[in-house]
């Protein structure tokens, strides 16, 4: 038996993943006709029909003879929900429609939809959405390639223009792509399908090439097994009001029935539990009525989405494999494979690394692959809030590499004990519910962890500093000088020689002092008195001169290397050094 391709839908934030999909459902559940739209949890059932009379004379250009019986268009557009549609090796959808807002192109979360996709190897096709708000489009037809041909020349040119930007963008992500009546290969380019959800224009289009695709490249993994067991894969765990918690769970092969052993992935191992009840929601055109949203059905096929009720469903994890079963060696079986499957993403893991936690087994497969390809290493990952054991590991792995004390989580927080924690060993916890930020905070973190740590090291060196002897603010001549200076460029510290213009070192700095207090440094512009032995006001330096700082060639070297860590004017001190000291020796520094 042929079922229904999956199909999600991905894109930016009001882009228009919903109100495409509003549009498609509408169409027939505002009419109420025979073979309409079919509700199922997290998802809608668009049966071929219901193509057909969308599409019409489109359909002819495929030149398909349809198997399929219609497309599952999955509801829940959200990157965490789509994370979750996993199955081993890839993912249960089938096909992916990434929305893209054609006025404003390609933004961060289209991205990371994209990066997503590549991860779980799904093909998708792009809906350039809202051409209806191209400057003076009209809509004279729903038909993308017969209106297009009526519009303005200045209206066809904005178009262009927006179409072959987005066109660039998709190449700077790595796809080539084209208009979808341009494209010779289904396999090497994307096609692009411009489109108006709130039109409708476009659609038909869209509609008649997602089915045509998934049957011409797809048929082979449609087949499923008509009375087998079920497999599924959980897109979320819910409370439900009078029913508890629930499992909404999308059937991608075989037959699931009331009273089905069911096994799925849990917090602490694999759980199996029998199945209380099935529950498909009502016709959209039905759930006016709020007393009742759902009806109870005896059993599923695939391909649906359904809301499982049965015990110990609160300890399962979104994103973890379904199997039902009904013998003791098929219960055996289905636990080895989900065990097998749950390990297979969680120790994936290297001997030094990061912490990272997320809210489900989808979205800790999806980040640890996007983290993976920034060759970003993870020594330890899991599923649910970061706790404090989470923190212990990243402070251990630290104490060996300090660019490891990190615990990424993604759509989940950190408890009490954990936060506290980290503050005390110096490990930062870094959370988000959008993947490509929580990338970003880390990849800025590690920056400043970074620089802290170069900083660090700079510390116990002497450092560049340049400065005037006041006039008229000689305290004492000699034994020690104390006289008053005011620092030109760089940072002035005690306990450092001093180098005059000629390169002769002279004197240390003993102390730096201002109204009675003792100072550690003295910035650009400040002013102090210091005291320094080994030199006589008069002899070796006059009131008015300017010196520099002294340093070793070690010293130099390694500053040298950390230019960023300079200023411009403490850079310009280090080339007069050089050349003062290369004078005496050419190699000085090199």
């Amino acid at each position: 038996m042929i079922r229904q391709p999956i199909i999600t839908v991905l894109g930016h934030v009001d882009h228009g993943k919903t109100s495409l999909l509003d549009f498609i459902r509408g169409t027939t559940v505002a009419s109420r006709e025979a073979g309409a739209i079919t509700q199922h949890v997290g998802a809608s059932s668009v049966p071929l029909e219901v193509i057909q009379k969308l599409c019409g004379p489109l359909l002819e250009k495929f030149k398909i003879k349809f198997t399929i019986p219609g497309l599952l268009f999955i509801d829940t557009p959200g990157h965490e929900i789509f994370t979750n549609l996993r199955k081993r090796g890839g993912s249960v959808a089938d096909m992916a429609i990434v929305v893209i807002d054609i006025m404003q192109g390609i933004q961060p979360q289209t991205k990371e939809a994209i990066q997503i996709l590549k991860t779980f190897k799904v093909p998708f096709v792009v809906a350039a959405n809202k051409i209806d708000l191209i400057q003076n489009w009209k809509t004279h037809t729903l038909i993308f390639t017969q209106n297009f041909e009526k519009q303005m020349a200045a209206t066809k040119e904005q178009f262009e223009k927006k179409f072959y930007n987005l066109v660039g963008q998709l190449s700077e992500v790595g796809f080539d792509s084209d208009l979808y009546t341009k494209v010779d290969d289904y396999k090497k380019k994307v096609a692009i399908v411009p489109v108006s959800a709130k039109t409708g224009e476009g659609v038909a289009e869209l509609l008649a090439l997602i089915s045509g695709l998934t049957q011409k490249f797809l048929e082979s993994s449609l087949k499923v097994e008509v009375k087998g067991p079920a497999k599924g894969t959980i897109l979320e765990i819910k409370e439900e009001k009078g029913l508890g918690t629930t499992a909404d769970v999308i059937i991608y092969d075989g037959i699931i029935k009331v009273g089905d052993t069911i096994l799925l992935g849990g917090v602490s191992g694999v759980i199996e539990t029998k199945i209380k009840a099935l529950l498909r929601p009502l016709p959209l055109v039905e759930m006016r009525d709020a007393r009742r949203r759902f009806e109870p059905v005896g059993e599923v096929c695939a391909a649906s989405g359904v809301k499982i009720v049965a015990p110990e469903l609160e300890k399962a994890i979104a994103g973890s494999p379904l199997l039902s079963a009904k013998t003791k060696a098929e219960i055996e079986s289905a636990k080895k494979q989900i065990e097998e499957e749950i390990e297979s993403i969680i120790l994936q893991v290297e001997q030094e690394g990061i912490v990272l936690k997320t809210d489900a087994l989808g979205s800790l497969e999806a980040v640890s692959a996007m983290l993976r390809n920034r060759s970003i290493a993870v020594q330890r990952m899991g599923i649910g809030t970061i706790n404090r054991n989470d923190v212990m590991d990243a402070a251990a792995t630290a104490e060996k590499d300090p660019l490891k004390a990190f615990v990424l989580g993604f759509n989940i927080k950190a408890d009490e004990d954990a936060a506290s924690e980290a503050q005390r060993l110096g490990v930062t916890i870094l959370t988000d519910n959008i993947v490509y930020h929580l990338i970003e905070k880390f990849e800025q973190a590690l920056i400043t962890k970074k620089a802290e740590i170069e900083k660090k090291k700079l510390e116990g060196l002497t450092w560049p500093a340049r400065f005037r002897i006041l006039p008229g603010y000689t305290f004492r001549a000699s034994h020690p000088a104390i006289f008053g200076v005011e620092v030109i460029a760089g940072k002035l510290r005690p306990r450092v020689s001093l180098l005059t213009k000629d390169g002769k070192e002279i004197g240390d700095i003993k102390e730096i002092e201002s109204e009675g207090k003792k100072l550690e440094e003295l910035k650009v512009g400040e002013k102090a008195a210091v005291s320094v032995e080994g030199i006589t006001i008069g002899r070796q330096v006059r009131e008015g001169d300017t010196l520099m700082v002294a340093m070793n060639e070690t010293n130099f070297r390694t500053l040298k290397d950390r230019k960023e860590f300079l200023s411009k004017a403490e850079i310009d001190i280090l080339k007069e050094l050089a050349d003062i000291k290369r004078k005496g020796k050419q190699t000085w520094g090199l």
